[in-house]
């Protein structure tokens, strides 16, 4: 495995400047972005309603607990160290995986999300990072209003017009950008695939339509705001093991609910490194599912910090 031997910046192999002219949001993108929040947070109320009053199975939470694990590491794995940070190197079939599977958490087209993320490091905690927290100053308002934006809020702002600047080597292959092209299809297949499921096991409708909501709309809302939260807890609250130059922590929560991703002031002190959990109780999912991965020559190059 390869060795990151110093703090480095990010692993765009040039330096974007910032654009300050702004593409608008179109009204399309507006309520898919408001519908993706609302309706699963609907569904987690509905859903517990019918759990109150009909209890549960293990085929719900089977679904739920399984599709969180799957999805959540399409963000982790695949469109966080794999395709935004090249901390490691596999072939197209491990890469179509973790694509689709990301797709699936339904946070946006793979070749957006992580021209968005690579802008995030360029800049982080800065001006023209897409989610800091940071611009809206210390007053309690001024807190609440940080946390708002750097959460669910800058969805709603316009994007940078040269954002596609930073995934010009993703757009070289044609296999990622189809990927990317299909992310309706595969958000749905995400909330098809445990109903499915759900009606097979069960062989009822109704337990397609547990399948639905439970491993379905409220899994997509749970991997939404603990991998959001990365974006907005994991820049005010938590500890700091490394002197960056932005405001990323440590935060032990979600290091565990985010599977490594909690383990955010490592992560951008070593930002290509596979590995965020650096010590031994800093519980990295993520990165043993890599490890894992490398054991069975599924991935190679993997790359990690060294002290130094």
């Amino acid at each position: 495995m390869s060795k990151v031997n110093l703090i480095t910046a990010s692993n765009v192999s040039e330096k974007i400047k910032p654009v300050h002219i702004k593409k608008p949001i179109s009204t399309f993108v507006r309520v898919a972005n408001i519908v993706a929040i609302v309706v699963p947070f609907i569904a987690l109320i509905a859903g517990s309603v019918m759990m109150y009053h009909l209890g549960y199975s293990w085929v719900e939470l089977s679904l739920l607990s399984s599709m969180y694990i799957l999805t959540v590491l399409g963000i982790t794995v695949g469109f966080h160290r794999l395709f935004t940070h090249r901390s490691f190197e596999t072939g197209k079939v491990v890469q179509c995986i973790f694509a689709i599977l990301g797709s699936m958490a339904a946070q946006g087209p793979l070749l957006k999300w992580v021209a968005t993320h690579r802008c995030h490091h360029q800049y982080s905690d800065m001006h023209e990072d897409p989610h800091s927290p940071r611009v809206f100053g210390n007053s309690r308002f001024g807190r609440i209003q940080a946390f708002y934006h750097s959460h669910i809020g800058w969805f709603f702002e316009p994007d940078p017009v040269n954002l596609s600047n930073y995934v010009k080597d993703l757009s070289r292959s044609k296999l990622l950008c189809t990927i990317s092209d299909l992310f309706p299809l595969w958000v749905a297949l995400g909330l098809i695939i445990p109903a499915a499921i759900g009606g097979a096991i069960t062989g009822t409708w109704f337990g397609a339509l547990l399948g639905f909501v439970w491993g379905g709309l409220v899994r997509m809302l749970l991997v939404h705001h603990v991998t959001w939260s990365i974006n907005s807890i994991c820049h005010i609250w938590g500890g700091r093991t490394y002197k960056t130059t932005d405001d990323s922590r440590n935060n032990a929560l979600f290091g565990l609910l985010a599977l490594g991703e909690g383990w955010h002031n490592n992560h951008h002190a070593f930002q290509t490194s596979a590995r965020h959990g650096l010590k031994w109780w800093q519980v990295d999912i993520s990165y043993i599912v890599i490890w894992a991965l490398a054991k069975a020559k599924l991935v190679w190059n993997v790359r990690l910090p060294v002290a130094g």
